[in-house]
């Protein structure tokens, strides 16, 4: 049967693939948007430190005032000081003459928010953290000793540096850059900032993303949920159908097979055929039984017949034992043709492999059915040269026994049955034809099972009880062989085809 192409399995994993998905790409591209945003303000950090230096440059008299809370330089820093930025400069000692601006950012003022947003923040606030503006500033003059971005600029380098405030409850960007008179650097500019302004984007963007992810997957869950409820209603439908499938009086009904393409269908449409399988058997069965019937009341009535006969005859005693003794004989045959099948199983282990010539023995086997059924003509087409097997002759013998025994009973007309021999693609192709009625078309490739007939037990002179083309299947997979069942191509017959393969030269 074939395979379901996209499982349940597989599409539970397709679903969760694609919920993981979603977060995952979201957030990799919030923190790659991060570090973007990062660079982008250390490079303006690093602009407007260019900028402060610049017009310091070659002005060492405005880094000579003592306090420089009055002077130029303070006019400069508060041209171009920006909010929630701050800037300072130091001279070459290490002293910082003026400063600018805080760290802070000005209070916002809030806008009206829906009234679920500051419960929603409050709820994911332990997941996203956001930034706060409460941190400990400080001064720069704690920040020269441990200032490398300080120290790189007064050499003479531009440097940058991200820091923690003391109490580290905020993240601190610096940029530094030396203040040149001539060929010596009189001083530095330092501009700082906190990240607080990229972290607020970035909370915001994940608080986004966890919400949509969160509706994504209540979305998910709801159709998962409605999945599953279709699915325990198609389940709970098959097993209903399976409880009803045999009735209060023990016969079998159909299932209808479902056309899903997954593994509930897989399975309805396994229970389907295999409750049709039963069901044929059922009725073989049921049918077998008037077949014993039949079989059996024609040697018992001869029995007691002759039984009879001998007690109240003083005359004819040897007629009539003959008569019983020939209706015990069908007994037997019919006992014998009911164990054949499970005789022969058990004794295929056993037997011994040798080489012979198939072709040698269907000619014997040919010559006997002709004694054996005067009644039918014979057309033998066997090679002359030897046709080598392994297995055993005379289990051989008993497999073309039951075809030719079947091609006789359904032959109709004159036309003889035709046992073909031929060495074809490295194997030995038996073949049995008869003219005669065709095969049903869903019996083909069931004729060879056990207990299965087509036959009319009632036209018949001895029993068959649909064992015999078993027992040949067995003998030809004795043999590494394949045995099938078709109709001519003229429409006019059937033919039962063995392939074994041919013996090592």
């Amino acid at each position: 049967m074939k395979r379901p192409r996209f499982g349940l399995r597989v599409k539970l994993t397709l679903v969760l693939l694609a919920l993981l998905a979603l977060p995952f790409a979201g957030v990799l591209y919030v923190n790659e948007v991060e570090r973007f945003l990062l660079q982008e303000q250390e490079q303006s950090l690093l602009a407007v430190a260019r900028a402060v230096a610049t017009a310091l440059h070659e002005r060492p008299q405005l880094l000579a005032s003592a306090s420089g809370r009055d002077d130029e330089v303070d006019a400069i820093l508060l041209g171009l000081q920006r909010a929630s930025s701050r800037i300072w400069v130091v001279d070459g000692r290490y002293q910082v003459i003026a400063q600018a601006g805080s760290l802070r950012r000005p209070t916002e003022v809030a806008s009206e928010a829906p009234w679920w947003q500051p419960l929603f923040i409050h709820t994911v606030g332990w997941v996203i953290p956001r930034p706060t503006e409460d941190f400990a500033e400080g001064p720069p003059e704690d920040l020269l000793a441990t200032g490398s971005d300080v120290a790189a600029a007064l050499q003479g380098t531009p440097a940058t540096r991200a820091r923690h405030t003391r109490d580290g409850r905020a993240v601190v960007m610096s940029a530094a850059h030396p203040i040149w008179t001539g060929d010596q650097v009189a001083g530095a500019v330092v501009t700082e900032e906190t990240t607080n302004s990229v972290m607020s984007v970035k909370s915001a963007a994940l608080e986004r993303l966890l919400l949509l992810t969160l509706a994504s997957f209540a979305g998910a869950a709801a159709l998962l949920m409605a999945f599953a409820t279709r699915l325990s209603v198609r389940i709970r439908r098959l097993r209903d159908e399976a409880e009803s499938a045999i009735d209060a009086r023990g016969r079998i009904t159909r299932l209808t097979a479902s056309e899903a393409a997954d593994e509930i269908g897989d399975l309805s449409r396994s229970f389907s055929a295999l409750l049709e399988r039963l069901a044929e058997h059922h009725a073989y069965l049921e049918a077998m039984a008037g077949r014993l019937s039949h079989e059996l009341r024609t040697p018992i009535a001869v029995v007691r017949s002759s039984l009879e006969n001998l007690k109240i005859s003083r005359e004819s005693h040897d007629l009539y034992i003959e008569r019983a003794e020939q209706g015990l004989a069908r007994l037997g045959r019919i006992l014998e043709r009911m164990t054949e099948a499970s005789r022969l199983e058990q004794s295929l282990s056993a037997v011994e492999r040798t080489r012979y010539d198939l072709a040698a023995v269907v000619r014997g086997c040919v010559e006997g059915y002709r004694i054996a059924y005067p009644q039918a003509a014979f057309a033998l087409e066997v090679p002359e040269r030897r046709v080598e097997v392994e297995g055993a002759p005379d289990l051989a013998a008993q497999l073309l026994d039951k075809l030719v025994e079947n091609a006789v009973d359904f032959s109709r007309g004159s036309a003889p049955v035709r046992v073909a021999l031929e060495e074809a693609g490295g194997a030995a192709a038996l073949t049995v034809s008869n003219k005669g009625p065709l095969l049903p078309e869903k019996m083909r490739t069931r004729l060879f099972e056990s207990m299965i007939s087509v036959r009319d037990a009632s036209g018949t002179a001895t029993p068959h009880l649909g064992l015999g083309l078993y027992v040949a299947r067995l003998i030809a997979q004795f043999h590494g062989g394949t045995i099938a069942a078709s109709n001519l191509a003229t429409g006019d017959g059937v033919a039962l085809g063995v392939r074994i393969p041919l013996a090592w030269k």
